[in-house]
């Protein structure tokens, strides 16, 4: 009587294929690799489930399939069908240097010992995942050695770290480092603040850790991923709450309101950005409450509500006349002229008012280009482009689409195909004109790409 391979099950129910679509794969596997003697079936699988073992290389084939529809290795080993050939183990990136070592050693021999068995070892598309993480972490890990309590000196470092994943979302997009930024919240932030600390240093902690929960949701709400980004959000506000420090917490607001109005909700993005600005106050961070003026012009704006919504901008510009750059705080350091000026264009352009949003888009794109930030960039040419085709200059229009498409194409960023996608809605009316023909051509790549 065999023994029901309970760890395959689970693997497999992890990965939702049927036992028909994984035979199926796993044929489709071997004919590519000129394997067509694994010809498994539904029933195949049944057996392999019930406890029968698959013969080589089925296990191997087997575990890439596996793997390749959960994005992260899986061994054969882990799907119980024995013991990890060399193959296998020399894809797992080790903690310890001593068993590095002897995963080199066995390679090694069996390098010299079965050649013909080394150079048939298939390519993993995904192995690679998971050392290049495990790889950076280790190189970004300064967690101390000791299990004590945390000193504000390791918050610090965490702060630092804030720093350089924000500076990658600005020059970069949201998809760059993303998930990366999530593993280091998770193996490092997120056990120094389950210890006992000090109240001054928990506090410090809750706000590094809600600065970077919210950089991973400002990351997942540029890659498009609005269900992920709004729980990123609302957990970031409550530990900014726990930090104590109110600007944090309405800058955490001004992104849900940035978001409320995207989605179509307006009148919440408006509610959002004026709670941010009741409980900031006026003296707290002007650049936040330039950011919180800024977002309620644009939900105004999409409400229809003209001489409200161009009063916001003034007050927007008004804040921002205050700011002292060494008195902000790091997660601040994005609120500057070419985002503010880009936001306001983008009010304008929702308001019909081109002239004002031409204007805007030009001082925009302008500090935008000095500091090399293509999303930015892309975004206040979009707004620049919607600005000609308000007063039906096709060709002006299309000059500052190709601008956008050229900097969109450099960056991983959801928003900016959003933005191609806009002005090719906003060209239909041009109908089959040459210009809008060729925009929509170079615009396919980008668009289908996403």
């Amino acid at each position: 009587m065999k023994t029901p391979n309970g760890q395959l099950a689970d693997w497999l129910a992890r990965s939702g294929l049927s036992n028909k679509e994984l035979a199926r794969r796993i044929r489709k596997v071997a004919e590519t690799r000129r394997q067509a003697h694994v010809r498994p079936t539904a029933t195949t699988v049944r057996r392999w489930l019930a406890g029968y073992e698959p013969r080589r290389p089925a296990p191997e084939i087997l575990a890439d399939v596996v793997s390749a529809e959960l994005g992260y290795r899986v061994t054969t080993y882990d799907l119980g069908l024995g013991e990890e050939q060399v193959s296998e183990r020399s894809l797992r990136y080790c903690r310890s240097f001593a068993a590095t070592v002897e995963v080199v050693a066995d390679l090694g021999r069996a390098d010299v010992d079965r050649r013909h068995f080394m150079a048939a070892a298939p390519f993993a598309a995904v192995a690679g995942v998971g050392p290049s993480r495990d790889w950076l972490l280790s190189t970004l890990d300064q967690e101390p050695q000791s299990r004590h309590a945390v000193r504000l000196e390791d918050v610090d470092a965490v702060k630092k770290m804030f720093a350089e994943f924000q500076r990658m979302d600005v020059l970069q997009g949201g998809g760059s480092g993303r998930l990366i930024l999530a593993e280091y919240m998770t193996q490092h932030v997120l056990p120094l603040l389950r210890r006992t600390n000090a109240e001054p240093v928990r506090r410090a902690l809750c706000e590094a850790a809600a600065e970077q929960t919210y950089l991973l949701g400002w990351m997942a709400y540029d890659s498009g991923e609005q269900g992920a980004a709004q729980r990123y959000l609302i957990q970031s506000l409550r530990l900014a709450e726990e930090s104590k420090n109110t600007a944090l917490g309405a800058h955490v607001l001004a992104g849900m309101a940035d978001q409320a109005t995207l989605l179509g909700n307006p009148e919440e993005g408006r509610s959002l950005a004026q709670a941010g600005r009741a409980g900031l106050g006026k003296k707290a961070s002007p650049a936040c409450l330039a950011d919180l003026w800024a977002l309620e012009a644009r939900a105004l704006a999409k409400l229809g509500a003209k001489a409200e919504a161009a009063h916001a901008v003034v007050q927007s510009e008004a804040a921002f006349e205050r700011v002292r750059v060494e008195e902000e705080q790091e997660w601040a350091t994005f609120i500057d002229p070419a985002y503010l000026h880009g936001e306001h264009a983008n009010t304008f352009r929702d308001l019909g008012m081109p002239k004002e949003a031409k204007l805007h888009a030009r001082k925009s794109i302008a500090h935008a280009r000095e500091q090399e930030r293509a999303r930015r960039g892309a975004m206040s040419h979009a707004a620049l482009a919607a600005s000609h085709l308000q007063r039906d200059n096709l060709e002006a229009a299309y000059s500052a689409g190709l601008r956008t498409l050229k900097l969109s194409k450099q960056v991983k960023s959801s928003r900016c195909v959003e933005a191609v996608q806009d002005l090719q809605r906003r060209m239909n009316r041009f109908g089959n004109h040459r210009l809008v023909v060729d925009f929509k051509d170079r615009a396919r790549e980008l668009v289908t790409a996403a």
